[in-house]
């Protein structure tokens, strides 16, 4: 799988295979859709079942729930362009995922209460190996101080 690809499929897949119930991830697989299917209907269909997800898994209020709709709408339906239009260009379709991830979280950040964008953080981070945004907390680099007074 080439890069661009896991990275796209990481984005578009990391919400609902984080915040599943490991019983959940587990369950059969839903049957392909049909191939005729309309790109916006797959996106819309993909930006509800985010949204269905984490709303069981976070516990979205209902409000919650309408806001976060409308970004996983948009992030999908960004991605789904982008896939479109750099689909020949990976370097410029990764830039362009990476841009729509940055701002989705940046958005999710803004209505999920604190202790709820932590839990997503923290799946996301497991599943998916993707850095949260507590930024890297390894060693750092020769010569700089790590902040534990280990100097």
């Amino acid at each position: 799988m080439s890069t661009h690809s896991f990275l796209l499929a990481a984005i578009l897949a990391a919400p609902l295979i984080t915040l599943q119930p490991a019983a959940a991830q587990k369950a059969p697989a839903r049957p392909a859709q049909a191939p005729t299917a309309a790109p916006s209907a797959t996106a819309a269909a993909r930006a509800e079942a985010l949204t269905t997800n984490m709303t069981q898994a976070l516990g979205l209020t209902p409000a919650q729930q309408e806001k976060v709709r409308v970004i996983n709408a948009n992030s999908v339906r960004n991605v789904e362009t982008a896939r479109q239009r750099y689909g020949q260009e990976p370097a410029k379709l990764r830039g362009y995922i990476d841009d729509v991830s940055l701002a989705r979280l940046d958005q999710l950040k803004d209505v999920l209460t604190p202790a709820q964008f932590a839990r997503y953080q923290q799946k996301r981070e497991e599943k998916m190996g993707i850095p949260t945004l507590r930024g890297n907390q390894g060693t750092p680099p020769p010569g700089l101080s790590s902040g534990r007074g280990e100097d």
